[in-house]
């Protein structure tokens, strides 16, 4: 698929934030090339539609709240047991509005995941890199007499 029609210098950015750094990083120190980037690729993450809806509220002259969700397929090089799969659906959303917090984002994922029929839900701290708080959310398995893993999620900071 193509991207849209980027900003005019956006490649030369990306390219100086890669070898360079930028924006409090380092960058990656090697020569990023627009041909190496085009190359098509499964994608591991659908933070690519996060990205892209983090980019458009950022571009709002006038802020409005926006929810932004995207479910699509994913594949990952894992080694396959009873959790870890090599291809799978992700399910990311990106909800922006003032004032919100933890306690919003645990209303909206037990809202979800009550209209998937998965009503019992604990939420445990956890670490992701690019959210805090982050949490893991596990639902009771009735077949197998446990709580597994249904999902992840944080709060981005601006």
């Amino acid at each position: 698929a193509e991207a849209p029609q980027l900003p005019p210098g956006y490649y030369t950015k990306v390219k100086k934030v890669h070898s360079q750094g930028g924006y409090g990083s380092q960058g990656y120190r090697y020569e990023w090339k627009v041909e190496e980037a085009r190359k098509n690729l499964l994608r591991t993450h659908t933070t690519s539609a996060s990205a892209r809806a983090l980019f458009q509220l950022a571009r709002q002259e006038k802020f409005t709240p926006v929810k932004y969700f995207s479910i699509d397929r994913v594949f990952r090089n894992e080694s396959l047991d009873a959790t870890h799969l090599a291809e799978f659906h992700q399910v990311e959303g990106v909800v922006a509005d003032r004032g919100l917090t933890l306690g919003h984002l645990m209303g909206i994922l037990r809202q979800f995941f009550t209209k998937l029929g998965i009503s019992q839900l604990r939420f445990k701290p956890a670490y992701n890199p690019y959210t805090e708080p982050s949490m893991e959310v596990f639902s009771y398995h009735e077949g197998l007499k446990k709580w597994v893993e249904v999902g992840n999620s944080g709060v981005f900071r601006p």
